[in-house]
């Protein structure tokens, strides 16, 4: 049994969660009661290791081991969990902070690589877009879907909708904003890093 001492403080990470711009204010984070409704209807918990509940659990024991903890990126933000959590809290949102807090340490850069295709849509599309890596198992897991992607245009066409894509001077507006703002240099830093990393074999 785990004997709590007076001058532990295993809260701090829960209340620097609390505190980050992205966290809801309303205290729901420390308001988790480990009841395991999360867990019992989150997709990912049902096809992976990811368990919200234990996230939880952790956060509370100041385990911030967590912030290396690869099925933090099994969540994919489809808030199952906040909609169904009796007291309000949203494990997802948790997730992010959490990421978010990893990414600034230097920690996840590895996870988020295989993301960058969506940054680089953003930037050089002003729109999202899966990036090209997913293709082949999105094709596995979708009949048809390559398909539909490859005659995506002429299906809007006789849709009578518009282009996928905004005008040119919309994406310039975007991608200057993504630079001023410090968004392109992170990108640089994460494909720097990967890049780094293949080269001196590590």
């Amino acid at each position: 049994m785990h004997t709590q001492k007076i001058n532990e403080t295993p809260l701090d990470f829960a209340e620097a969660i609390k505190e980050d711009i992205k966290s809801s204010k309303d205290e729901c984070v420390l308001k988790c009661v480990q009841c395991g409704m999360c867990t019992s209807t989150c997709p990912a918990a049902r096809h992976s290791n990811y368990n919200p509940r234990e996230i939880m659990e952790r956060v509370f024991e100041g385990d911030e081991t967590l912030l290396e903890d690869e099925d933090l990126w099994k969540c994919f933000y489809c808030y199952t969990c906040h909609s169904t959590c009796p007291v309000g809290n949203s494990v997802c949102e948790v997730n992010q902070i959490i990421k978010q807090f990893a990414i600034s340490k230097g920690i996840a850069y590895e996870q988020l690589y295989d993301y960058l295709g969506f940054a680089d849509s953003y930037f050089n599309a002003a729109i999202g877009a899966i990036p090209s890596n997913f293709y082949e198992e999105i094709s596995e897991d979708v009949e048809g879907w390559w398909d539909f992607r490859q005659h995506l245009n002429e299906i809007r066409d006789e849709l009578g909708l518009g282009p996928v894509s905004p005008p040119q001077e919309v994406v310039d507006e975007v991608s200057l904003i993504l630079t001023n703002t410090g968004f392109k240099d992170r990108m640089d830093k994460i494909r720097k890093s990967k890049e780094g990393n293949d080269e001196t074999g590590s």
